[in-house]
């Protein structure tokens, strides 16, 4: 066993990830291809394999940068291209810290605008 974890250990995350599918899939060759397969999408066995790479990416910039820095630098080269509402809400559904949600908030708002629902006041009209 020490063997298999020293091997795995150097795979690093997408070690981890083979063996939760390993395991998600009854342990045979056969279930680990058709998970890596169901993983890869419409690129099959090869994209699962591509997938486990790109993880590989992923956690070494993620590992040099930190997880903030990365966020922000994405949904700052996206909110070039997608609106401002579509990004916020999709931030409001991210499974992180309501500190880290600000934090992508304040950087893909525009400075110094922030919307307030406009109050009428009694025999006011708009």
């Amino acid at each position: 066993m020490d063997e298999l974890v020293k091997k795995l250990a150097g795979l690093g995350l997408p070690g981890i990830i083979l063996v939760v599918l390993t395991a998600s899939s009854g342990g045979s060759s056969a279930a680990v291809a058709a998970a890596l397969t169901a993983v890869g999408g419409p690129f099959g066995i090869v994209g699962g394999i591509a997938l486990l790479g790109l993880i590989t990416i992923v956690g070494d910039a993620i590992a040099g940068f930190g997880i903030e820095a990365i966020l922000k630098a994405v949904y700052a080269e996206r909110s070039k291209t997608e609106t401002v509402t579509f990004l916020l809400k999709e931030i409001n559904d991210l499974p992180i810290t309501e500190e880290l949600k600000l934090k992508l908030k304040d950087q893909i708002s525009p400075s110094g605008s922030t919307y307030t629902v406009p109050t009428q006041e009694p025999g006011q009209t708009y």
